[in-house]
């Protein structure tokens, strides 16, 4: 698969400095921040859309999704890998320009100031893409499915899914009825419907997929005590 983490390398970061080379000859009155921006936009669309298909064909292909094995995940997660890399190198650039257009004296040159800047405005997003790089991505590769590092992994993936998905609904409620001294069962009759009826369409789609990740679950933990009584007959 080392052939196919080469290709993801070059791949990615290729595609975007085709796109940005592309875009300045078309847009010539673009800067260097537009230009970086909407490069790194259009590799995050391919990006997505490679990983949508895959995940498609693998879910199409396969009759069970929780046993059977498909030679396309495992590739595409060798392909992709790169990716994470190079995005935060992106979005870096495309920090760096925009504070560069907008006359910041620091950002007149790469240093480790503009770095830090950058690192201390993404955070999150930078740490999601270390977190891929250093834990999920090496469990799926090395097929740690089953280690304890894999489980906690999923432990806390429903837990934050569930607070920051589901559970900030309510919260966004009760925070509302306590600005407004209301109690929080007559906040939706308090914001207009609206408001409500699209909270609503936000929140449906959060509980069905968080019902699936549960499902998910309860289906391995089955699979895994079965396969230890199995084991002990």
């Amino acid at each position: 698969m080392l052939h196919v983490l080469v290709l993801g390398a070059v791949f990615f970061p290729g595609l975007f400095l085709l796109t940005r080379r592309v875009l300045a000859s078309i847009f010539k009155q673009w800067n260097n921040a537009d230009l970086v921006l909407v490069s790194e936009r259009c590799v995050s669309t391919v990006h997505a859309l490679l990983a949508t298909s895959s995940g498609f064909i693998v879910v199409t292909t396969c009759k069970n999704v929780m046993t059977d094995r498909h030679w396309l995940a495992t590739a595409f997660v060798w392909f992709a890998m790169p990716y994470m890399a190079y995005d935060i190198y992106a979005m870096y650039l495309s920090h760096w320009y925009r504070f560069q257009v907008k006359g910041h004296e620091e950002y007149k040159e790469h240093s480790f100031r503009t770095v830090n800047m950058f690192l201390r405005r993404e955070c999150l997003l930078v740490l999601h893409h270390i977190v891929l790089l250093t834990i999920l991505l090496p469990v799926t590769l090395l097929g740690l499915q089953d280690s304890i590092l894999h489980k906690v992994n999923g432990v806390i993936v429903l837990f934050t899914f569930f607070l920051c998905r589901i559970l900030l609904f309510p919260y966004m409620y009760w925070v509302y009825g306590q600005h407004y001294g209301i109690p929080v069962y007559r906040v939706p009759f308090h914001l207009p419907l609206s408001c409500t009826l699209g909270n609503i369409c936000v929140l449906a789609p959060q509980v069905y997929w968080f019902y699936m990740l549960c499902r998910k679950g309860i289906r391995l933990y089955q699979r895994e005590r079965k396969m230890r009584e199995t084991a002990s007959n």
